[in-house]
C-alpha cells in the first residue's frame, strides 16, 4: 500500500533546446520518447513514482503551454494535478507555489521535487533512495538532495560538496558549487567529497515552506496572499495575477545555498540527466562500428559514432561520416560533429533569426 503522505512534483517546464530539432517550444523533449523505448520521458519519470506514490498525489509544474501534452501523455491523472506557471520564473517561486498546495492538502506531507527527463536505470533503488530520505525528513527540519557519484570530471554539472566527517549514509552539504572548468572539476574528484547535482530534493512540505519564509520573505508574503484561494476555483485567477511578480530565482539560491540544514545522500542508481545529443548517445545500444539509432533504419558505409534519429520507417544511407549528430524531424533535418553539440543553442537562435519560430 502507497504512503498517503508521499507526494512528488515533477518539473516539466523546461524547453531543452540542446535536443533540437525533436526539442521544440511547443513540443519539448521530456514529451518525446527519446530512447525509442516506447514511452516518452514524463510518461517513464511518472511511472518512477508511482510505484510509491500515489497517482492522486503526484503534481505537475509546467507552463500553461503544455496543459493539454500532459493530459494527453498522463491520462490517468487531473486537471487539478497540473500547476501551471503563467511566466517562466525560474525553479523557487514554482517550488513555493506546489509546496503551499501540497501542505494545505496535508501539513503531514513529504515531497519529492524531480526533473520529468531524466534518465534512471534502477528504479528500485531510485524508489529505496527517496524514502530512505523521506525518512529522515520526517524526523527533522532537514532538506535532502540525492548526490550522484561522478565518473569523470565533468563540466557541464553543479556539484556537491560535503563534509567528509558527517554521517555514514547522509552527507551535511558544506556548499552547492557551480559548473567548473576541467582542471576544477578533475581537483573536485580528487578531493572525493564531491557529487553531481542531479536537481532531485526532498522534504516536507511544512520544512520547505518555513525555508522560504527565512530565507526569501517576499515571496513567501506574496504567494500567502492566495492561501485560501489554493485548491480551489479561485486559485487560477490569484496565480495569474500574482505569479509573474515572482523573482526569476532558482531553488538552488533561494534557499539551498542559504540553507544549513541539508544533507545528500549518494545515489545507489545509475543516473544520466539526458541533456544533450552526446547524453543520449551514452544511452543507447550501439552498432559494431559505434552508430547509435533511434527509430528507422540505416545502410551505413566507412560511419562510425554517429547519433542518428530518424522518422518510423524512414531509411537513412551515410557513407563517410564519423562522430556526428544526424536528426531528421519533422521540417528539419540537423547535421552537426558530436565535438560541437554545445553550439545548438546558438544554432537554435540563428535559425529562429533567419527563418522564424516555426522552427524551433
Amino acid at each position: 500500500m502507497k504512503n498517503k503522505n508521499y507526494y512528488a512534483v515533477l518539473m516539466a517546464g523546461g524547453v531543452g533546446s540542446r535536443f533540437w530539432p525533436v526539442s521544440t517550444t511547443q513540443n519539448p523533449k521530456q514529451f518525446h520518447d527519446m530512447l525509442g523505448t516506447g514511452d516518452t520521458l514524463i510518461q517513464r519519470t511518472f511511472k518512477r513514482l508511482n510505484k510509491f506514490i500515489p497517482t492522486e498525489n503526484i503534481l505537475i509544474l509546467t507552463n500553461e503551454r503544455y496543459n493539454d501534452l500532459v493530459l494527453e501523455q498522463l491520462p490517468m491523472i487531473r486537471q487539478q494535478q497540473v500547476v501551471l506557471e503563467p511566466a517562466m520564473r525560474n525553479t523557487a517561486p514554482c517550488i513555493l507555489y506546489a509546496a503551499l498546495k501540497i501542505r494545505k492538502m496535508n501539513p503531514d506531507a513529504l515531497m519529492v521535487v524531480a526533473p520529468s527527463d531524466h534518465w534512471i536505470e534502477d528504479e528500485d533503488a531510485f524508489a529505496r533512495d527517496v524514502q530512505h530520505c523521506f525518512q529522515v525528513c520526517q524526523e527533522g527540519e532537514v532538506l535532502c538532495t540525492l548526490g550522484i557519484k561522478p565518473s569523470f570530471p565533468n563540466t557541464g554539472f553543479g556539484y556537491i560538496e560535503y563534509d567528509k566527517t558527517s554521517g555514514k549514509e547522509h552527507k551535511r552539504v558544506s556548499q552547492f558549487r557551480e559548473k567548473p572548468d576541467y582542471e576544477t572539476a578533475k581537483s573536485f574528484l580528487a578531493q572525493g567529497n564531491f557529487l553531481w547535482n542531479a536537481g532531485i530534493f526532498m522534504w516536507s512540505a511544512q520544512t520547505i515552506v518555513s525555508a522560504f519564509e527565512k530565507y526569501q520573505p517576499g515571496q513567501y508574503e506574496m504567494f500567502s496572499k492566495g492561501l485560501d484561494s489554493f485548491n480551489t476555483e479561485k486559485e487560477a485567477d490569484f496565480i495569474q495575477e500574482h505569479y509573474p511578480q515572482a523573482e526569476n530565482i532558482s531553488i538552488d539560491y533561494a534557499i539551498l545555498e542559504q540553507s544549513d540544514a541539508i544533507y545528500v545522500l549518494p545515489a545507489s542508481f545509475d543516473w544520466n540527466d539526458l541533456g544533450t545529443w552526446g547524453s543520449l548517445y551514452d544511452k543507447l545500444d550501439k552498432d559494431p562500428k559505434g552508430n547509435a539509432l533511434v527509430n528507422g533504419q540505416m545502410l551505413e558505409t566507412e560511419a562510425s559514432g554517429n547519433m542518428v534519429r530518424l522518422p518510423e520507417g524512414k531509411l537513412a544511407v551515410i557513407e563517410g561520416l564519423e562522430d556526428y549528430i544526424i536528426v531528421d524531424q519533422e521540417n528539419v533535418l540537423m547535421i552537426v560533429p558530436k565535438a560541437k553539440e554545445q553550439d545548438i543553442k546558438a544554432i537554435v537562435s540563428k535559425t529562429k533569426a533567419t527563418f522564424g519560430e516555426g522552427y524551433v
